[in-house]
């Protein structure tokens, strides 16, 4: 059994009820830009790129799904609007299976004697505490010891909510004072780690950016002192966004892939948001992963991103 399990009917109706906004203002948008039309023309086409911009999709990646929309339709000769959304859907899909081709439907750890380490990057505010929290619990339910580290320093309150989250869970958590040296946790953390035959360890980092170069520092140093410990360590870094803040969440991807190496990427909220269009964006983008989607406050509101029950769902 993977890590979340198999994806389960209320899975499913999980992650329809957290897409529900933004599949509501996609088609409510999709069915105005289509009225009174009976074939996909070029005014059909401006109004679906008008749609896709607004959704959040982002102007490179609409452009894309334009274009291959456009050729499709070219080379078929004709496309009623009634199979546009189809056509939509094939695109999307093909567009997100391009860019996340490591995806797997459930998996397992790598084998190895030493704790899997993930690295935790992004803003205040995004739902990263919460990300690690939800992440420690599935970690745990699917049998595994996990063991977190608070190395974001910086706000007591960041210790605070990640020792909250850790008693919720019931799983170790490693900290120090605020204002301590935050590659000092880390290298706390994973040595507690390995002498206790921990399998996963998840560590929190300070999520300012208001200087670049800083950040790139602190991070270097943490992967450098963890190293010490867990010689490939970290195994993944992950850059939690907020998936409601639309473009906000482009720009913060594109600060943080140049302060540090991402592996993947986390969406958060995207249950209260219009804006679920972000993933394709971020996504098609970055060339970047998608692994994880919130889609709920609940623990079990944090599921894999498989791409093809996502198109799905936004389609259904």
């Amino acid at each position: 059994m993977g890590l979340f399990g198999s994806f389960t009917k209320s899975k499913k109706e999980s992650l329809d009820q957290g897409l529900s906004k933004t599949k509501e203002s996609v088609f409510k948008k999709l069915g105005r830009a289509i009225i009174g039309k009976s074939k996909v023309d070029d005014e059909v086409l401006d109004n679906l790129e008008e749609v896709l911009i607004s959704s959040d999709v982002g102007v490179d990646t609409t452009l894309k799904i334009i274009e291959r929309i456009e050729a499709r339709v070219s080379k078929d000769k004709y496309f009623g609007v009634d199979e546009l959304n189809q056509l939509l859907k094939e695109e999307i899909e093909k567009l997100l299976d391009e860019n996340n081709t490591n995806e797997e439907a459930d998996f397992e750890l790598p084998a190895s004697n030493d704790p899997y380490v993930i690295m935790v990057v992004g803003v205040n505010g995004v739902g990263k505490t919460t990300t690690i929290g939800k992440l420690a619990y599935n970690f745990k339910k699917a049998g595994k010891k996990v063991v977190l580290g608070a190395a974001d320093t910086f706000r007591a309150a960041a210790i605070d909510q990640l020792q909250i989250w850790a008693e919720r869970v019931d799983v170790p958590l490693v900290k120090q004072s605020m204002g301590s040296d935050p590659a000092s946790v880390a290298y706390d953390t994973l040595a507690s780690a390995k002498a206790n035959g921990a399998d996963v360890v998840i560590i929190d980092t300070a999520g300012r950016l208001h200087n670049k170069i800083n950040l790139m520092n602190e991070l270097t140093k943490i992967k450098n002192v963890m190293r010490k410990i867990v010689p490939d360590s970290p195994h993944e870094v992950l850059l939690i966004l907020d998936g409601s803040t639309g473009q906000n969440a482009f720009e913060q991807a594109k600060q943080f892939t140049k302060a540090t190496e991402v592996s993947a990427l986390a969406l958060t909220k995207l249950d209260g948001t219009a804006k679920g269009g972000v993933v394709i964006g971020i996504s098609d983008q970055f060339k970047i992963p998608v692994k994880y989607i919130g889609i709920g406050e609940k623990v079990e509101d944090l599921q894999l991103f498989r791409r093809k029950a996502f198109v799905e769902s936004l389609f259904s």
